[in-house]
């Protein structure tokens, strides 16, 4: 990973920036986000497998994947689950995109989507669900922050549509 890069500062904004590399565990092997260079891709942070709102939107990424591929778009759900719980996550649900599994937490400091939530009452660091289109070039081109599950698919699908 070079340099320094934060997916949402309070202004400016990093829309336009282009995103370094990086290298990390996901299910299939590493992932290598130069690898991507040539093709626009979505990485989606959720907070954890297999609770509700996780699986209804990793449902959707997968309902629709097949017109992500038609607009030529790779799609990787990101969380903090280790590679185990990915993998059974993915088989459970037939999910056709990797998961990267982000235990250090690298990705969730770069996109800046690690925030205080309420959980049972009490205040716990976890993922703002999140969600970042990424040009062919490897320029950031939009975000969608504090995102609902429902719908965060299809309104991705249509910004892929418009590149």
């Amino acid at each position: 990973m070079t340099g320094v890069f934060i997916a949402h500062p309070a202004p400016p904004s990093a829309i336009g920036l282009r995103v370094p590399d990086f290298t990390v565990p996901a299910t299939g092997g590493e992932f290598v986000l130069s690898a991507c260079i040539g093709k626009p891709l979505v990485l989606y942070f959720y907070p954890k497998d297999n609770t509700p709102g996780c699986t209804a939107q990793a449902q959707q990424f997968r309902d629709l994947h097949g017109e992500f591929v038609k607009a030529g778009c790779i799609v990787v759900g990101v969380s903090r689950d280790d590679l185990k719980s990915h993998e059974n996550f993915k088989a459970k649900l037939g999910l056709p995109f990797e998961l990267i599994s982000d235990i250090e937490g690298v990705l969730c400091r770069m996109f800046d989507v690690v925030k205080n939530k309420m959980l049972y009452g009490k205040k716990v660091l976890g993922i703002e669900r999140s969600t970042f289109l990424i040009d062919a070039n490897g320029a950031l081109r939009q975000e969608w922050r504090s995102t609902k599950a429902d719908g965060n698919a299809a309104a991705v699908l249509d910004a892929v549509r418009k590149l």
